[in-house]
Parts: C-alpha cells; structure tokens; sequence
C-alpha cells in the first residue's frame, strides 16, 4: 500500500470539568469586520478555559506583537494545569455536527505535510483548492513557531461518492466511545465526538482510502476545503524546521503533521456558499463607472454573452446587478478579483474585506463608502474538477456553509516533542 498521508494520532480534549460550549470557538478567520461578535464571545468565556486563548483572530492581527506570546503562554498553563487531557492516543475522532444544514460527518485524523504543496501548479495528493495568498503567513507562521500546541480548523476534502471512508463508521457509532456531546457557542450548532482506536477501523479507514485512490483519475485524494492558510503555514513551519532534524527525526516529528477534519465532498450537510467581498473607502457609482471602463478595456461586456457570469454590485441602498460576458477567467470570482487585483494598488487607502453571509453583506453596505460584491456559489461538484483543471482556484471562491457553521476549535495535539 502506498503512503495515504492520513495518520492516526495522539488528539487531546478538555478535561471533564471544563465548560465544553466556553471551550470551542470558531475558526479565527471569521467575523472580520464584526468586533461585536468577538466581544460577546469573551463575555461568554469570562475567564474560564477557552481555545479563544490559543489563537489569534484575525481582527486583532494589529495586536499580534502582544497576542502571540500571550497565546503561548496560555497553552503552557493549560498542559501544566492539566486542562487538556488526552482523548485518543493512538486514532481518530468521528465527529458529527448538526447545524441548520444537517448532520455532516468528519473524521479528525494527522495529515503527512510531506504529503502537501499550496504552491501554484502543484501535483502532490494534498492540494490547496484556492490561491494562498503569502502575506497572510508570517502571523499564523509566528503563533505557530514556539507553539506548545496545534488547534485546527482545516476541513479536509475528498471526493467519495460510494460514502465508504468515514460513512460505515457513523453507521455504527453507538458501537464507539463517545468523548464529547455538547452545544456550541453563538449558534454554531451542536457537536458529538467519537473515539475510533481499534486497528481494525483504522484499518478499514486506510482501505476505503486506499479503494477511493485507485478510482481516481488524477493523484488528488485530498482537496483543502477550509483553511487553507493554516495548513500552508503548518507547511511552512515545516519546511522552516525540517533542514534542523536528522533524518530519523523527521521521520516522526509531530510538526511533520497538521491535524485536520476530513469531509466528504458528497456529504449532503455540506453546503457551499460564496464568500463576498465588501470595499471600504470608495463611492459606489465611481467604482461602477471605473469597473466598466475596465471591462471595455479587457474586452468584456456588462450585459452578458459567452460564459455569462452574474455579480451583484450593492451600496447605499442600491443594488446593481452586473452581467460580464467574454471573460477569460471561468467563475465569477475571478473575474471580480483579477479587476479587483488591478484595481487596489492605485487606491492604498481602501480595506477589502472577505465576507460569507449574504445578510451580513448588505448590512456592511450599507455604511458610508463601503460596496458590496455578492456573488454566486460554487456547485461543489465542480471543486475538484476545477482544481485539476486550474491548479488552484482564485482565493476565497467558496466557504463550506456560513461563518457560524466553521469547524470549531475544539481537539488538540502537542505540537514539541
């Protein structure tokens, strides 16, 4: 059997008498422009053991200096306190989270970074599904260098329509040690947690894998879903650390894994919705005229045509609805972002923002010199089609349901030996 990049591993959980729904908090790439939902979330920790002191949301990425060595702090009391006791030595989680979706299956497990390139053009098993945008690494990079623990919120994609790799487990979870059953904060949802340690369910794991990979037609088993600047950072930490081990040591350095939850694409509970963007700091009916003075330039028409692409132009109560025909670029996100792209360098003192919720857009658009782009999702069929085709697609083209249905920091594993 060839190396299926996916290892169990020792995963640790909050001890028993920690507040579980204090302890899980949502991946710190959302809510960026919304303060008032980070301020009530530390009102709801108030003090007690939370992963909302591990990480580093990115609205207070200008606090980084003091943040970072603050988080690890945090996490050496937390180990020394015994706040974080193991939950599995040696396997997986089967994890089931019901939000308004449904009930969506996953299966946190040790994916090999060796395994993993987010660079354009990659051909390796583990594949970025969006471009990685490199000036977001350097902060992620500094919490992780130094970092006592690991958290996660990468949401692992493969393409299994037969539902043969985490499915049968689920089927019979009854049968499982259940670790964690509990609601989570600010409507995430609800969330239950199974240990899976016996070698012949790692064993089936590893054989349903190893059956999906032979009915590939390409060698992409693994498609990041969500967050793919976390595991480009894991990657980069790696590489930073790798020329400093010994071969023996490499070979199992737990900085040579990033923990991830695998989802099936196929899930009916997963639902793909698109990330808008929201520019801060410019007149609306000026960039609408500068957008169609670029669209001729480019050669393409605001009133449709081949591979017609629909975005909506929202500001000040107003709703414009742009049909570009005759782009080169296949989605509508990129098209919107290569204008986008060209566009910024000449307006230094504008802030674009990467929004999901089409509610929350329009509500952002409504302030004074901001315009909001809403556009279309991504049929998930399509995920991995594109990424063969394209390599990557154009950064933050989909999320995997809304900000309040993101993975959850919730299980952790010792990032030093």
């Amino acid at each position: 059997m060839q190396d299926l990049y996916l290892h169990p591993g020792e995963l640790l959980l909050p001890a028993p008498e920690v507040n579980p729904t204090a302890w899980a908090c949502v991946a710190c790439d959302q809510y960026t422009s919304q303060p008032e939902y980070w301020k009530e979330v530390e009102a709801l920790v108030d003090g007690q053991p939370s992963t909302l002191r591990l990480i580093l949301p990115e609205i207070f990425l200008p606090e980084a200096d003091v943040r970072v060595p603050e988080i690890h702090r945090a996490m050496r009391d937390y180990l020394a306190r015994g706040v974080l006791t193991p939950g599995v030595k040696n396997g997986f989680i089967l994890t089931e989270r019901n939000t308004s979706s449904g009930a969506r299956v996953g299966l946190v497990a040790l994916m090999d970074l060796e395994g993993y390139d987010y660079h354009p053009g990659s051909r390796t098993p583990v594949r970025a599904t969006e471009g990685t945008i490199l000036e977001r690494i350097p902060p992620r990079l500094a919490v992780r260098r130094g970092a006592a623990l690991e958290l996660s919120h990468v949401l692992m994609l493969i393409d299994d329509p037969m539902m043969s790799v985490a499915e049968p487990l689920f089927e019979r979870r009854n049968t499982l040690t259940k670790l964690y059953d509990f609601p989570l904060m600010m409507n995430g949802g609800h969330v239950v947690g199974y240990a899976v340690t016996d070698p012949a369910d790692i064993a089936g794991v590893n054989a349903a894998l190893e059956a999906l990979r032979s009915r590939l037609s390409s060698n992409l088993l693994y498609a990041v879903g969500d967050g793919n600047h976390s595991l480009a950072t894991a990657k980069a930490y790696w590489e930073e650390i790798k020329p400093t081990l010994t071969p023996a040591e490499q070979a199992d350095h737990p900085a040579r894994f990033a923990m991830v939850e695998l989802e099936n694409i196929h899930d009916d509970a997963l639902i793909f919705e698109p990330i808008h963007r929201v520019l801060f700091g410019y007149d609306g009916d000026t960039l609408l005229d500068e957008l169609a003075r670029y669209a001729v330039e480019k050669g393409w028409s605001l009133t449709g045509g081949e591979n017609t692409q629909e975005i909506v132009v929202a500001f000040e109560g107003k709703e414009v609805r742009l049909n570009i025909g005759g782009s080169p670029h296949p989605l509508a996100v990129g098209t919107l972002q290569r204008f986008l792209d060209d566009w910024m360098p000449a307006h230094p003192g504008t802030k674009l923002d990467y929004i999901h919720g089409d509610a929350a857009v329009r509500a952002l658009a409504e302030g004074e010199k901001a315009v909001a782009f809403l556009l279309p999702a991504l049929p998930k069929n399509q995920l991995f089609p594109m990424v063969e085709k394209l390599g990557s697609l154009p950064r933050k083209t989909f999320s995997m349901g809304e900000a309040n249905e993101k993975r959850y920091y919730l299980e952790a594993r010792r990032l030093e030996r």
